[in-house]
């Protein structure tokens, strides 16, 4: 199985395939996932899934010394006609039905939480304009559950957009029906002292689309773990990501895509730029093929920027494959300096130094910027990227 990397400015590495015989394997979490905070030990560091996480900037969220205050977080949601907003308790059917906290800080948003809040799309409803999900910070702790749901058939985009500054675990549900599709554009564009934790759980029916595009700017640490599982065959999962890492941020994410059915699709882009001294960036991407999903077709990249010196990266991906009756399967990972030669070839026709860094960037970027759909939201993340270039070289 591929060994995590420091990988320096210029490097490039790839992770290993390796079929498992076992079910049991090393890229999956150590402790099996429970909704209980104490089947999950208090980590020290060096664990496999914490050795890269500080565990110190975490402000208590790791060992259970976080505790919820009522200036959390304020969350205001922004949903078209038909579109059923609601707040549930814990006993509800679907608080936990897409999937279980695989580590001690979602199992503590779990068991902390006191409602959920659920938005639900009725069955083949195609809804025209987004749903938009404000999450607040004020300043306190909270802990979080919120359930995105779509009926057979139904057709929806959401933007959950979290700004402010807060210390926040939370579990996020997608739950999606046979035939379903849904877009989730998840925006973390925190203040600089905050501290983001989060599981995101999808659950896609037979024939149903999901595609994540989660952008990460902002906080002091964010660490952002999506998976999917296949309720059906035939679907598909896309997982997009961007993240620009500044100056002493942590930023990391940890995707996990489990082909527990036949016949199901994923792919996984994500690209990350890197400047300042002491920014982190860390991606783990996980692939299981179990035995019974065959005709299985998937793929995982991860591309890495390093704008300035002092940054590092830690870009691992891993794939597991337990039959051989696969479309396909495939993995990369790439880590390099800023493109000198780009950025001559630019200047030597007329563009300004400034300009053809700004203009190699975004072309970097644009791919997955192109992926969200939103005029207003992809215009506010290339402000977002120019305005961090332009912080790097004031």
């Amino acid at each position: 199985m591929a060994e995590a990397q420091n990988i320096p400015a210029g490097a490039t590495t790839t992770g290993s395939i390796a079929v498992a015989a076992e079910s049991t394997v090393a890229t999956r979490m150590s402790a099996p996932p429970s909704y209980d905070v104490a089947d999950f030990p208090v980590p020290h560091g060096r664990e496999e899934e914490w050795r890269f996480t500080p565990l110190e900037r975490l402000k208590g969220l790791h060992d259970g010394t976080a505790v919820a205050n009522g200036g959390g977080v304020k969350v205001e949601v922004t949903a078209p006609a038909g579109v059923t907003v609601e707040t549930v308790g814990r006993d509800d059917a679907r608080v936990g039905k897409a999937g279980t906290p695989v580590d001690r800080v979602a199992a503590q948003a779990y068991s902390s939480f006191e409602k959920a809040s659920v938005v639900s799309v009725p069955k083949e409803a195609v809804l025209t304009e987004p749903i938009r999900i404000a999450v607040h910070g004020d300043g306190g702790t909270a802990f979080g559950h919120q359930i995105i749901e779509l009926g057979a058939f139904a057709e929806a985009v959401v933007v959950i957009d979290h700004t402010g500054d807060a210390v926040v675990a939370a579990n996020v549900d997608y739950l999606l029906g046979d035939g379903a599709k849904l877009t989730v554009v998840s925006v973390q564009d925190w203040d600089d002292t905050a501290v983001h934790t989060a599981q995101h759980n999808a659950l896609v029916g037979r024939d149903a689309s999901f595609k994540s595009i989660v952008v990460t700017f902002g906080g002091d640490v964010v660490r952002l773990h999506p998976r999917v599982q296949y309720a059906g065959p035939g679907g598909e999962a896309e997982l997009f990501g961007l993240y620009f890492t500044d100056n002493g941020q942590h930023q990391e994410h940890r995707l996990f895509v489990d082909h527990n059915t036949p016949h199901c699709r994923s792919n996984a882009v994500y690209k990350g730029a890197l400047q300042g001294q002491d920014a982190h960036a860390v991606w783990i991407g996980d692939v299981l093929i179990r035995a019974a999903a065959e005709g299985t077709d998937t793929y995982e990249l991860n591309r890495n920027l390093v704008l300035t010196d002092g940054a590092r990266v830690d870009s691992v991906p891993n794939l597991e494959i337990e039959t051989g009756e696969i479309v396909g399967a495939g993995h990369a990972s790439a880590t390099g300096r800023f493109d000198d030669e780009q950025l001559f070839y630019l200047m030597a026709r007329g563009i300004p130094a400034d300009e053809a860094r700004r203009l190699v960037v975004r072309g970097f970027f644009a791919e997955l910027v192109q992926q969200i759909g939103l005029p207003d939201l992809e215009e506010r993340l290339i402000a977002k990227i120019d305005a961090e270039l332009e912080a790097s070289v004031a």
